[in-house]
């Protein structure tokens, strides 16, 4: 018989290694402003790093509103993490549209020709489901995620290309710790301060 109480505050291994496409689900009291609850979709993953953009910190302000020069286009822009706040990123669907796009699994892809998106915008050419902005990126040196994972910091996990581009996901920390059942589901009703309960 497993005794899973016996760590229960501990992410603890689900032997999913980090790599391009997963997603790491930070554990319930991870502190800090970026990664606090978050799910950081990784788009680069190797020896010498790696890079993520977080999906669940919207700052309630469109593309437009945050660039100049660009035709306005609904969906939020995201905090992708701490690194380099001052650009603009961005995740698709459309490589047949967007030159130099990378891909990371399936249908989904990373960066490209900006200037071709900014005609597709103007031509209303692509839909807020295609298409996600973030400011800035998540970025780990050599050996510094594996660290991380190890301290218990980041549950390893996956998620579709449909709820990566639902920019409606706030709630989506909590809705993948659920699926994940067992002790995950319930780490998802941790109170966010729990000397407040």
């Amino acid at each position: 018989m497993v005794d899973e109480t016996s760590d229960f505050f501990g992410v603890g291994k689900n032997k999913i290694n980090p790599e391009k496409g997963k997603v790491l689900i930070a554990e319930p009291f991870l502190e800090g402003r970026y990664f606090k609850r978050s799910l950081v979709l990784l788009v680069e993953c190797n020896q010498n790093g790696a890079v993520g953009f977080v999906l669940n910190k919207p700052v309630n302000l469109t593309i437009d509103e945050v660039l100049i020069n660009i035709a306005h286009f609904e969906g939020d822009v995201f905090i992708g993490g701490p690194v380099d706040t001052n650009r603009i990123y961005f995740l698709h669907t459309i490589p047949d549209l967007i030159p130099h796009s990378i891909h990371i699994f399936e249908n989904l892809y990373w960066g490209g020709d900006f200037g071709v998106l900014k005609d597709l915008i103007e031509q209303k050419a692509v839909r807020p489901d295609q298409v996600r902005f973030f400011a800035g990126y998540s970025g780990w040196s050599i050996g510094q995620l594996s660290d991380e994972i190890n301290e218990n910091s980041w549950l390893v996990s996956q998620l579709d290309v449909q709820e990566i581009m639902d920019c409606n996901n706030e709630r989506l920390w909590a809705q993948s710790l659920r699926r994940m059942g067992g002790r995950y589901k319930m780490w998802s009703n941790f109170p966010e301060n729990p000397g407040m309960n």
